[in-house]
C-alpha cells in the first residue's frame, strides 16, 4: 500500500508539472501573439515596409517622384542617344561603354536614394516618463478663477549645461520625447522625432537627414550631379555628330529631338542638384549641419564641432555608422507606470503653502459672518413670532408655542444657510446640496405645514 500511494504521488505530481508547464507555454504564446512589435506602436509619424525592415517619413511618396525624375530620362538617353553612339567609336569601342556607364551609374543612383530614404536615420528612441534624476519645480500662474492669486504649476527644467569638447553646451529638454536632447540633436516636427546630429527633412527622399543616412544623402546628390554632366556631356557630342551630319543646329534638332531636351534637363536639374552638392561640401569641410548654419548663422559662434577640413571628412565618410538604438522588430516592453519623484523648490512650496492658508482663513472668515448675520436676524424675530402667537383668540400651553417657535427658528435659519449657501465659491466651503441640508428642509417644511392646518382648525 505504501508502495503504491508513493507511485500514485509522484504520478500525480508529474501529472502537475507537465500542466503548469502546458500552461505556462500557453501564457508565453498568448503573449507573443497579442503583443504588438514596436513598428506597430511607433508614435512618430514614420511609414513601416515590411515588418518594420524599412522605415520612410510620412512623405513617401515624393520618393516615386524623385525615382521617376532619374529614371525617365536615364531610359530616354539609353534610348535614342547612347544606342545611336555604339558605333561611333569603332577602334575602341567606346559606344558599348557610353551605354554601360549610363546604367551602372543610373542604378547606383537609385540605391544610394533607396538607402538614403529607408534607413533609421538617428532616431532617439522616446521615453514612457519623464527622467527620473532631474527635478521638477513649481512655476507660480496668476489663475482668474482663483481669484487672482498665483497658482503653482508643475514643470520641466527646459534646458541643462552639459560639456563637449571642454565647452559647456545647453541642451533642451523635448516634451514629446521626454528626455534631454543630446547635442546637435533636434526634433523633426514632420516626422515627430528627435534625430542625433539633425540636418533637415528632405521632401524629395520622403525622410529624415541625420547622423546615421548622411553620407549616403551626400553620396546620392553628388552622384546624381555626375550623372547629369554625363548626360549633358553625352548628348552634346550626339548633337555634334548631327550637326555634321544635316548641316545645322535646326536640321539636327529636327532629326533628333531627344538629345536637345535632354540637355535642357541636365542644365536645370545642374542648378539644383550641384548647388546642393558645393553646399554640403562646405558644410562637410567645416563639420556643420544645414540646421546650425540656418539657426546659428547670425549668432556668429564658435564652432566647438570643427576639428579641420581632412578631419571633419574623414569623420563623415570613413566612420563606421553606428547602430540604430530602435529595433523596430522587437516585441513592446510593458513597463510598469513610476511616479515621479518631486522636489520641489522650498520658495515654492512656502509659496504654495501659504496661498492655500490665506484661502482657508478668507472661508472662516465668510461663514463666521453668514452666521453671525443669520443669528442675530432670528432672535431679532423670536420676539415677533412670541407676539403674534399671543394676540390670538385662544390661548395656547407653552410647550406647544415653544415647539412652534422652535420649528419656525430652524426653518428661518435653515432657509438663510441654503440662500448664503448659494453665494459659495468654487472652493467647496458652503455646499447646499449636501444630504444633511436636505433632509432638514424636508422635515421642517412639514412642520410648518402641520402647523398650518392647527391654525386653520383653531
Amino acid at each position: 500500500m505504501l508502495l503504491f500511494s508513493i507511485q500514485s504521488q509522484t504520478a500525480s505530481f508529474s501529472l502537475y508539472l507537465r500542466l503548469s508547464s502546458l500552461h505556462e507555454f500557453c501564457r508565453i504564446l498568448s503573449h507573443l501573439v497579442m503583443a504588438k512589435r514596436v513598428y506597430e506602436a511607433w508614435k512618430g509619424s514614420n511609414i513601416f515596409l515590411f515588418q518594420g525592415r524599412l522605415i520612410f517619413g510620412p512623405d513617401a511618396r515624393s520618393l516615386i517622384v524623385t525615382i521617376l525624375l532619374i529614371f525617365v530620362p536615364a531610359v530616354i538617353f539609353c534610348t535614342f542617344v547612347a544606342s545611336k553612339l555604339l558605333h561611333a567609336f569603332p577602334a575602341y569601342n567606346a559606344g558599348y561603354a557610353i551605354l554601360v556607364v549610363a546604367i551602372v551609374f543610373t542604378v547606383y543612383v537609385l540605391v544610394l536614394l533607396l538607402c538614403t530614404s529607408t534607413r533609421d536615420p538617428g532616431i532617439i528612441p522616446r521615453n514612457s516618463h519623464p527622467p527620473e534624476e532631474e527635478e521638477l519645480y513649481y512655476e507660480s500662474s496668476v489663475s482668474t478663477e482663483a481669484g487672482g492669486r498665483p497658482t503653482p504649476s508643475l514643470l520641466f527644467p527646459r534646458t541643462k549645461d552639459v560639456l563637449v569638447n571642454g565647452v559647456p553646451v545647453r541642451v533642451k529638454y523635448c516634451e514629446t520625447c521626454m528626455l534631454y536632447r543630446p547635442p546637435r540633436c533636434s526634433h523633426c516636427s514632420i516626422c515627430n522625432n528627435c534625430v542625433e546630429k539633425f540636418d533637415h527633412h528632405c521632401p524629395w527622399v520622403g525622410q529624415c537627414i541625420g547622423m546615421r543616412n548622411y553620407h549616403y544623402f551626400f553620396m546620392f546628390v553628388s552622384s546624381a550631379t555626375l550623372l547629369c554632366i554625363f548626360v549633358f556631356a553625352m548628348s552634346a557630342l550626339y548633337v555634334k555628330f548631327l550637326m555634321d551630319d544635316h548641316g545645322t543646329v535646326w536640321k539636327a534638332m529636327k532629326a533628333s529631338p531627344a538629345p536637345v531636351i535632354l540637355m535642357a534637363y541636365c542644365f536645370v536639374a545642374l542648378w539644383f542638384v550641384g548647388g546642393l552638392t558645393g553646399f554640403h561640401l562646405y558644410l562637410i569641410g567645416t563639420n556643420q549641419t544645414t540646421y546650425e548654419n540656418f539657426r546659428y548663422r547670425a549668432d556668429c559662434r564658435r564652432n566647438i564641432y570643427d576639428e579641420g577640413c581632412m578631419k571633419n571628412f574623414l569623420e563623415v565618410f570613413c566612420t563606421k555608422t553606428r547602430p540604430s538604438k530602435n529595433n523596430f522588430r522587437s516585441f513592446v516592453q510593458e513597463e510598469a507606470p513610476r511616479p515621479a519623484t518631486l522636489r520641489p523648490m522650498a520658495g515654492a512650496v512656502r509659496e504654495s503653502s501659504e496661498d492655500r492658508r490665506a484661502k482657508v482663513e478668507d472661508d472662516l472668515e465668510i461663514g463666521n459672518d453668514i452666521l453671525k448675520i443669520s443669528q442675530r436676524r432670528n432672535f431679532d424675530e423670536v420676539g415677533d413670532i412670541k407676539s403674534r402667537g399671543s394676540s390670538n383668540g385662544a390661548p395656547r400651553n407653552s410647550s406647544e408655542c415653544d415647539f412652534d417657535l422652535a420649528s419656525e427658528f430652524q426653518a428661518r435659519a435653515l432657509r438663510s444657510e441654503m440662500r448664503h449657501s448659494s453665494w459659495g465659491r468654487r472652493t467647496g466651503s458652503f455646499e447646499a446640496s449636501s444630504p444633511h441640508v436636505l433632509t432638514l428642509n424636508s422635515i421642517i417644511t412639514e412642520n410648518e405645514y402641520n402647523d398650518r392646518l392647527k391654525e386653520d382648525q383653531r
